[in-house]
């Protein structure tokens, strides 16, 4: 089968032909001809209407998908048009859009790869540039982004990861319903404009439709969410409690620690850290050796933990009334314990009590373990690209691995 006929089947374009191919660079590429119809006509690439052509440009090379290890360029002489509304433009292609050197289909072949690859080790291995791949990406996002659809949006994740060093953070906003789970906003920073931003882009009936969010206890977050979306369920996930709790426990250990080696004691709570925080289901034998050898004694770290551990016991009510009775108990205690660490975890509960209660109101269908599992995803793909020195490209980026953006479908995939 000759190449003329493989390309015909799998990327055919009407008005226009295939020419003979003819090798070049002692046999690694290859250029194939490309000529217009004798009865086709140019279209300008301004408004899109058919013009009359008057002139050819120089030939121009567009990069094709490399077959059998071979680099393959498509050769055209692209028309000048005369067009009464655009005035003289260069004709419009069906491979290629404005000035790119790369053809449609080689950089959506790019963008396939570099979400298994390196941005990096995608241009090494088809022998193309890093910037070649970054603007065959930010063509799918940009693509997928205006075909996408938010229709049937009904429960979202708020949070927020670091992407930079010096405290620099990103807004991020996921869907989480049951089958569709996705990234659908990204914005700089972790203020109450980045997330506003997110409600901006939605319709008042995708807005109305969306009836439960989960977030952490981020104020601003808290704000936007109040204003927006005052009609759904609110709910602050276990996992951001606990994870506050936990802080608390390696306060507490952290500075008793210290206390107990200024004034000359034996240091019980040297490696003890992951026996406090750890569940003990996941202990190792000699973690659980050492938390049963620290319960013997009367330390204000094994007192922190208790109260974790009792806590523990609020995620088993099914009642919301017996809950916030249960959680109103255990802030007083915590407020008794004359540990400054859990009593500030007691005073954030109080305070964010109604939202807290949401968990079993929501009857636990929505859980911030998702977002976390979403959020590490979005710090893998910072660590595979070594970082980024813009936020635009860290945008792209994250939209294209998490955003399960669509794709136009074509006669042929190549793998």
């Amino acid at each position: 089968m000759q190449l003329k006929t493989i390309l015909n089947r799998i990327e055919r374009f009407k008005s226009f032909v295939y020419g003979t191919p003819r090798w070049l660079e002692m046999g690694k590429s290859i250029d194939v001809p490309i000529t217009p119809r004798k009865n086709g006509h140019p279209i300008c690439s301004g408004c899109g209407k058919v013009c009359p052509g008057y002139d050819l440009l120089k030939e121009r090379r567009f990069e094709y998908v490399p077959l059998w290890g071979l680099m393959v360029y498509f050769v055209y002489a692209m028309r000048r048009v005369c067009c009464p509304e655009c005035g003289v433009k260069v004709e419009k292609v069906p491979w290629c859009d404005g000035k790119h050197q790369l053809t449609n289909r080689f950089r959506w072949f790019l963008a396939s790869w570099a979400k298994d690859l390196s941005w990096l080790g995608v241009a090494r291995r088809f022998h193309t540039t890093w910037d070649h791949v970054y603007r065959s990406v930010r063509y799918a996002v940009e693509w997928g982004l205006a075909h996408r659809t938010l229709t049937g949006l009904m429960a979202i994740g708020v949070d927020e990861i670091q992407y930079k060093l010096g405290h620099r953070y990103l807004t991020l906003v996921y869907q989480i319903d049951e089958g569709m789970k996705r990234l659908i906003w990204i914005a700089e920073g972790r203020t109450e404009q980045a997330l506003r931003g997110f409600f901006s882009i939605l319709s008042d009936d995708v807005r109305n439709g969306i009836r439960f969010v989960c977030s952490d206890m981020c104020q601003a977050y808290l704000n936007v969410i109040a204003e927006q979306l005052g009609h759904a369920v609110h709910v602050l996930d276990r996992f951001h409690i606990m994870k506050k709790l936990n802080e608390a426990i390696d306060q507490v250990r952290r500075s008793e620690a210290k206390r107990m080696k200024e004034d000359g004691y034996e240091p019980v709570l040297k490696h003890s850290r992951w026996c406090l925080l750890k569940r003990v289901s996941n202990l190792t034998k000699k973690q659980a050796v050492k938390l049963s050898e620290l319960l013997r004694y009367n330390l204000r770290s094994v007192r922190a933990y208790l109260m974790r551990e009792d806590f523990q016991r609020f995620w088993e009510y099914a009642s919301v009334g017996w809950a916030g009775r249960f959680l109103d108990q255990w802030c007083t205690r915590a407020m008794r314990s004359k540990l400054e660490p859990m009593k500030a975890v007691a005073r954030s509960l109080r305070t964010h009590r109604e939202l807290i209660l949401n968990w079993f109101r929501a009857k636990g269908r929505i859980s911030a373990g998702v977002v976390e599992g979403l959020n590490n995803k979005a710090k893998l793909t910072t660590r595979k690209s070594y970082g980024f020195r813009t936020y635009k490209v860290a945008e792209i980026a994250l939209y294209h691995n998490l955003g399960a953006l669509p794709e136009p479908k074509f006669t042929h995939e190549f793998c």
